[in-house]
């Protein structure tokens, strides 16, 4: 039996472990564009049924309860939770942000396809709409040289006013990509996420259709961490830890006691 508590006990240790890496991940990002907070969450490990309720306990009788001993806890999964964060005005022509679902379209080298919240989206040498890293965002959108006043509508239709024209130029849309189960896309770094099986194929359309968000022009979308709810996660995992650990230390001075009794 103190074995086995001491087994229980540094799954628990382990578990609150691996939940304040995900705090930590998360109050690191509180201040990156489009950040989506993430939830540890745990399962327990498997049951030892030493007497299974309804089990004969004689020829006439059955146990009413039954005896199961816990072997401890693990990690099971951890959840992005994709709430809006607020939006922050920036000014700048070429910051995009998506009031509601869905995510902006990259084309990662290779020709992957990435999805992001994050819209701080600048021009290359040859006028492309391109991330900070350079990547092409899609559909390809090409700003002449010497262009002026760009507006992005709701909708995603990009306009410019060409140098020789009276009348602003339409450049191109921004389509949105939306999933059946955006929880499965699989993050990568760099703000990006990629499709998976669990998340579903990409439903690429117009901003504002079909549930879609609508883009917003001049605004960045801040990261939707909460410091102080994550404050106290923070906390309650370092208090779980630190139970574990006189557990440990509990069972230890037991061992002790009976080594030396016996």
């Amino acid at each position: 039996m103190p074995t086995s508590a001491l087994h229980v006990a540094r799954t628990g240790l382990e578990a609150q472990d691996t939940r304040m890496r995900v705090i930590a991940n998360n109050l690191a990002n509180v201040g990156t564009t489009g950040f989506k907070r993430d939830r540890a969450n745990f399962a327990t490990l498997a049951y030892q049924d030493a007497r299974v309720a309804g089990q004969q306990s004689s020829g006439e009788t059955a146990y009413a309860t039954g005896l199961n001993l816990g072997t401890g806890v693990a990690m099971q999964a951890t959840t992005r939770i994709d709430t809006q964060g607020s939006m922050q005005t920036t000014g700048t022509a070429l910051d995009l942000a998506l009031d509601g679902d869905g995510y902006f379209q990259v084309a990662l080298p290779g020709g992957q396809l990435a999805y992001t919240r994050a819209g701080n989206f600048s021009r290359s040498a040859e006028g492309q709409l391109v991330t900070a890293q350079g990547y092409v965002v899609q559909p390809p959108i090409t700003v002449p040289e010497g262009a002026g006043s760009i507006t992005i509508a709701p909708e995603g239709t990009v306009s410019a006013t060409i140098p020789g024209t009276a009348e602003p130029s339409q450049l191109g849309q921004i389509t949105i990509a939306s999933f059946a189960n955006p929880g499965g896309l699989q993050s990568s770094g760099d703000n990006f996420l990629l499709e998976t099986g669990a998340s579903g194929a990409a439903q690429v359309g117009i901003a504002g259709d079909n549930g879609r968000g609508h883009i917003r022009q001049g605004f960045l979308e801040a990261s939707n961490v909460n410091v102080v709810e994550e404050l106290v996660d923070m906390i309650e995992a370092q208090r779980a830890y630190e139970i574990n650990s006189k557990m440990i230390s509990a069972v230890d001075e037991m061992l002790k006691n009976a080594n030396q009794t016996l």
